[in-house]
């Protein structure tokens, strides 16, 4: 994994870049072998994956495998070239600050969506005012925290007028799970549009449109010819999605050369075999990923809704937990080394990232030290084991969840100060609940890509106060401070400020940081032309696409 800061910001910086346009390059077979997936050149190409899609509609999902396909069909005002952190016109022409706090767009003339109708500023600002609008639990909304108001005076203008004036990310949010345009004739102004209404609306214009679309099974892409975006158009006329329950099936049919590319989510265990055989190509790329366990501030043991609340209790018992996990342990015997361990908010790679929790927890260089955690306990009032109600999500994250979440609950266990009970729920329902009613689950699992490849997009979504989490944390401080590295021109100035977070908010521990991981795909090298695309382009096309 690459360890320098322009290593790792050149691959995680490329959020709006299609998973697809990776492998839409194949040409014959070679070497005495044919593909059942692809074949020709700009033929179809099949790629496998377990993430599971929840919802088309950008306002109603926050996911990995929504926004795989998103970034298929959906348009973006701006985009990242492949190896670029840069956002740039995508379908606009121009993008600029046009006051402090008015961002301008120009699109280009004569948009279509793939239904017919034009594609114009009034889809644009439908787009963000829906989003804001409806708001949903479980949709990237918060992104747009910065966002007053969306206005279209003709029908190639949209001018943002951000509450804050310099906005360093908003260019960034563009190219984000908020980012992508909708057609205002086919989704609902105020409510999240079922799939298929989408699809019967034909309401595309990105690379690709659906052609055909079993949820989770299988969806059918063909070209777009009328996209005029810019990562061009796509090389290949057609592209299969195959949706997979787990990664056994998934390894053996690449393997088989019955799907060209594997990606997301193979096991450690898996990704160490597939390296020994020839018939694959296994490309890992440094990611922004990240895994934690998110602390819901009511229903923890002492929460503000439980019935014995006690802030500094609660805070002793995460306190506790960040002195006992063993996040070396779990890199290297789960995941095999494929994550690293993570000892703050922001990753490792990112301008004005630290390790505040290496310092402050456990021995103060990264491992546990039991004996801190019992006195944290015990200067807090807290006796006998604290009962942790933990859950993970067992397909989602790929299945060494599973494996990753019985070592925690082993090492908290072993102390003697916890007693854990672990529970996992599947995704579809695991989404929902972990923010129903005020949030189902006390202390659980999640995992982050970056949105847009900044120190902030760590920070905003995680640590604001209606924040996507919706685990209850508030801090005015720390607040005041997010507000403020957005709008800090000064790159020195605000990579302070960055780093004043991540050490106030290792003292609150919202959220307990755990792994940093890589993105793994696997090719079948049968195919001619697979191989040398991936060579190309491919490890710049990695990780950063989902929750």
């Amino acid at each position: 994994m690459a360890k320098t800061k322009f290593g790792l910001r050149s691959v995680v910086a490329v959020a709006g870049v299609s998973l697809l346009a990776l492998t839409a390059c194949t040409g014959p077979a070679g070497g005495g072998g044919s593909s059942q997936g692809g074949g020709t050149a700009g033929g179809p190409i099949v790629v496998g994956t377990t993430d599971k899609v929840t919802f088309l509609d950008p306002a109603g999902s926050y996911d990995n495998g929504s926004f795989m396909v998103m970034n298929q069909i959906y348009p973006f005002l701006l985009n990242s070239a492949p190896g670029s952190a840069d956002p740039k016109p995508d379908i606009a022409v121009s993008a600029s600050f046009t006051s402090p706090t008015e961002y301008t767009v120009k699109l280009k003339p004569g948009l279509k969506w793939a239904n017919g109708t034009a594609l114009d500023s009034k889809d644009v600002k439908f787009s963000f005012d829906r989003m804001l609008k409806i708001n949903d639990a479980n949709g990237p909304a918060t992104l747009l925290g910065n966002l007053a108001s969306v206005s279209a005076p003709d029908p190639t203008t949209v001018v943002f007028k951000l509450k804050l004036g310099n906005d360093q990310t908003f260019p960034q949010v563009l190219t984000s799970p908020a980012g992508p345009i909708v057609d205002d004739t086919v989704f609902s102004p105020t409510k999240v549009t079922d799939d298929d209404t989408i699809i019967k609306g034909k309401s595309f214009a990105g690379q690709y449109s659906i052609d055909t679309y079993k949820k989770n099974e299988l969806i059918a892409f063909k070209k777009n010819p009328n996209y005029q975006g810019l990562l061009g158009p796509a090389k290949s006329d057609a592209v299969t999605l195959k949706y997979y329950a787990d990664s056994t099936n998934m390894k053996l049919d690449v393997q088989k050369g019955n799907i060209d590319v594997a990606w997301r989510s193979l096991t450690a265990t898996d990704i160490d075999s597939l390296k020994t055989d020839k018939n694959v190509r296994v490309d890992i790329g440094p990611g922004g990923e990240i895994r934690y366990i998110v602390f819901n501030f009511d229903t923890m043991p002492f929460g503000a809704k439980t019935a014995t609340p006690d802030a500094a209790k609660a805070l002793a018992v995460r306190q506790a937990m960040a002195d006992t996990i063993d996040r070396k342990a779990i890199a290297d015997q789960v995941y095999k080394g494929t994550y690293l361990p993570l000892y703050s908010f922001v990753p490792q790679g990112f301008t004005g990232a630290t390790e505040p929790l290496k310092k402050d927890y456990g021995d103060g260089n990264g491992a546990p030290d039991v004996a801190k955690a019992k006195k944290v306990l015990a200067d807090a009032g807290v006796t006998g084991p604290v009962t942790l109600n933990l859950q993970y999500n067992p397909d989602h994250y790929g299945s060494s969840s599973g494996d990753e979440y019985a070592a925690i609950k082993s090492q908290l266990e072993a102390t003697g100060l916890f007693k854990v009970n672990l529970q996992s729920t599947e995704w579809v329902s695991y989404s929902k609940q972990r923010t129903a009613n005020g949030g189902a689950y006390p202390l659980y699992q999640l995992g982050w890509f970056p949105d847009y490849s900044d120190a902030d997009n760590y920070l905003t979504p995680f640590f604001s106060k209606d924040n996507f989490l919706q685990n209850h944390y508030s801090n005015d401080a720390i607040q005041k401070l997010i507000s403020e590295q957005l709008v800090t021109n000064d790159k020195a100035k605000r990579t302070s400020i960055i780093e004043q977070i991540q050490a106030d908010e290792a003292k609150d521990l919202s959220t307990l940081p755990l792994l940093q991981g890589a993105q793994v795909a696997v090719s079948n090298v049968k195919v001619k032309g697979t191989k040398d695309t991936l060579d190309a382009s491919f490890k710049f096309r990695l990780g950063v696409l989902s929750k």
